[in-house]
Parts: C-alpha cells; structure tokens; sequence
C-alpha cells in the first residue's frame, strides 16, 4: 500500500484528490486568485508552485509536464507567456493564502489562494546583491597569517605618542566623564 501524502485527504480517494487539486489549480492560473476552503488552499499551494517552477523552465518537456495536470491548453499558454516571466526574478512564494470569514453554511473556514504577480522589490534585490558582493571579496582577499597580525599590533603600539610626565601633549583627548557624573551635573544645574 503507497504512503499517503501529507495533509489531509481531499474528496474520496486518490484520484478525486488529484483532479480536484488539478481543477482548483487551473482557476487558480486563469483566474489569478480563488476562494476556496483553507484545507484545499494549503494542499493546492505545493501543487501550483511546482508548476509555476515548470513553466519558468520554459522548454517543451515542462510544457508536456504541466499539461498532465493542467488540460486547459489555453490556461497552460496563459501561465507559461504571462505568469512565468513576471515570477523570474522570484525564487519561491508565488502564491499567497489570505484568510476570510468562515463559511455561512457549515462554519467552513475560507480563503483566498492569489498568486503574487508583482516584481520582487528593489530593496531585497540591492541586499542580495551586496551580500553576493560581500562573499566574493572575502575570497578574494587573503586572509592575513596569525603572526603577521600580532607584529602589526606590536608596531601600531609602538609607534602611538607616549603622554609625558608633567602633563598631556596638546593633540591628546581627555577620557570622558562618567555617567554619575554627567547626572550629577545635571541635577546640580536643574535640568
């Protein structure tokens, strides 16, 4: 006996499932958001992201792939030319699951299954590209050795102005004042 998938069980068997899901998925890319119960909402998410994933691939054995679950030939034009090029620069998360109301009938709780046509924004484009940038300096740069390190350490010390005995030279900064006594000016001058 297979091993059922993960979820619950949609419909009588199997097969019912699968067309079902199959049915919801081609509204769904027609249609580009659905109202539908949160139980089938969560099992047609895997379902249609994978074929948004074929449809960006964009060759004709993904094409054929998607049609085994899509039959609406129209649908299946509509995803590849339409929906594949605005999900390019996305790499993941192209539907988004809305909760509403509950059913009146039988109390069902219903959503709305969209998918997320707009461009991913700028902002997360700019920090991926930094951390791209970022990764492909720190190979470039060698790394320097231990020692080499410590020696700098050791000049930088020794070359830094000594204070002299009866006061500080001009150039140097005083510490600064504790927090206590910041306070306690404060208070002294009523503020």
């Amino acid at each position: 006996m297979p091993t059922p998938s993960k979820g619950p069980r949609l419909g009588g068997g199997p097969a019912h499932e699968r067309l079902m899901l199959a049915g919801l998925a081609t509204a769904l890319f027609e249609h580009d958001r659905i109202t539908t119960t949160e139980a089938k909402a969560k099992r047609l998410r895997p379902v249609a992201e994978r074929l948004v994933t074929f449809a960006k691939r964009g060759d004709l054995a993904a094409r054929r792939r998607v049609l085994t679950t899509v039959q609406d030939k129209g649908v299946v034009h509509r995803l590849f030319t339409e929906i594949a090029p605005d999900m390019a620069e996305r790499e993941g998360g192209y539907t988004r699951i809305t909760k509403i109301g509950a059913r009146k009938g039988d109390n069902a709780p219903m959503v709305v299954i969209e998918l997320v046509r707009e461009r991913v924004s700028a902002k997360k484009a700019t920090v991926k590209e930094a951390e791209a940038a970022t990764k492909r300096a720190a190979k470039a740069a060698p790394t320097p050795a231990p020692a080499e390190v410590e020696d700098e350490v050791v000049e930088d010390v020794q070359d830094a102005p000594v204070a002299e005995a009866d006061g500080a030279p001009d150039d140097a900064v005083e510490p600064a004042e504790s927090v206590e006594a910041v306070e306690a000016k404060d208070d002294v001058e009523g503020k």
